[in-house]
């Protein structure tokens, strides 16, 4: 089957110009509701992926995600908020962009079109085939991302990729390709837009399911959080009086006295 980029493929809108405010955003929002019908059809894959990625986590295992642009930004944002929101280390899932940190902010010319460099990269992090490799790009054709995948592959290190074409070269280094089809974007290939919406569902999935086969949430509670701010004390002080029964000022001594809510739970239980 010939390669087909439908990410790239003209707008179904036209005249963009020409239309009122209201007509922009109500058409954005028209398009924005077929993304969560495409993330659902890749549930199979994500599962198929996270089955896989826990016993290796479990071992010592990392993730790794990888990408070039919003791509390669939406992978760093997603590690970046591994650790406030589940207490773990920031070594565990670990977000690598095409032109390094510098690319958060600013394009990097010709750094997406290194194919050694993401392997490099993942070499200066030593990984080994207890870590899985995940590559973003709506396109699925990018060459960082593409060598990278190739790489692992080769050395039993298990890939896997976000994509919003069928069949790309991307998907074909990898064990397990979500291909999420979003279609044609409202401003022509503009991927920031539903297939970024799409990947940042797909990243929360993938990580948030791993964290709770981890254990790092009881109930429906982040009870590993870290307390960085006023907010987050709050929210674990109120988590404690609902699991202990004790009043506010208690429970937030308690709380920062073990800084988890998990730590003051066992603390607490253990009297």
């Amino acid at each position: 089957m010939a390669f087909i980029k439908i990410s790239e493929q003209s707008s179904v809108y036209n005249s963009l110009e020409k239309k009122s405010v209201r007509e922009i955003l109500e058409e954005i929002n028209t398009e924005d509701q077929k993304v969560a019908i495409a993330v659902q059809k890749t549930i199979p894959q994500i599962e198929k992926l996270v089955t896989q990625i826990v016993p290796r986590m479990k071992k010592g295992g990392r993730v790794f995600y990888m990408g070039a642009g919003t791509s390669g930004r939406l992978g760093v944002l997603d590690a970046s908020e591994i650790p406030p929101t589940f207490g773990m280390p920031n070594t565990l899932i670990i977000g690598l962009i095409a032109g390094g940190d510098i690319a958060l902010r600013n394009p990097v010319e010709n750094a997406e079109d290194d194919t050694q460099r993401g392997w490099e990269e993942l070499m200066e992090h030593n990984i080994s085939d207890k870590d899985t490799v995940i590559g973003i790009a709506a396109s699925g054709t990018t060459p960082y991302v593409i060598g990278a995948l190739h790489e692992a592959r080769a050395r039993g290190i298990l890939t896997a990729c976000i994509t919003s074409n069928p069949d790309s070269p991307m998907a074909a280094e990898s064990d397990i390709p979500i291909e999420m089809i979003v279609g044609a974007e409202y401003v022509t290939g503009s991927s920031r837009m539903k297939s970024g919406t799409g990947q940042k569902m797909i990243l929360n999935m993938i990580s948030t399911a791993i964290m709770i086969q981890l254990g790092r949430v009881k109930g429906n509670k982040m009870v590993n959080m870290q307390l960085t701010n006023k907010k987050l004390v709050d929210r674990g002080t109120r988590m404690l009086i609902e699991e202990l029964g004790l009043d506010y000022e208690k429970a937030k001594a308690l709380l920062l006295m073990h800084g988890s809510v998990k730590k003051a739970v066992e603390a607490y239980s253990s009297k």
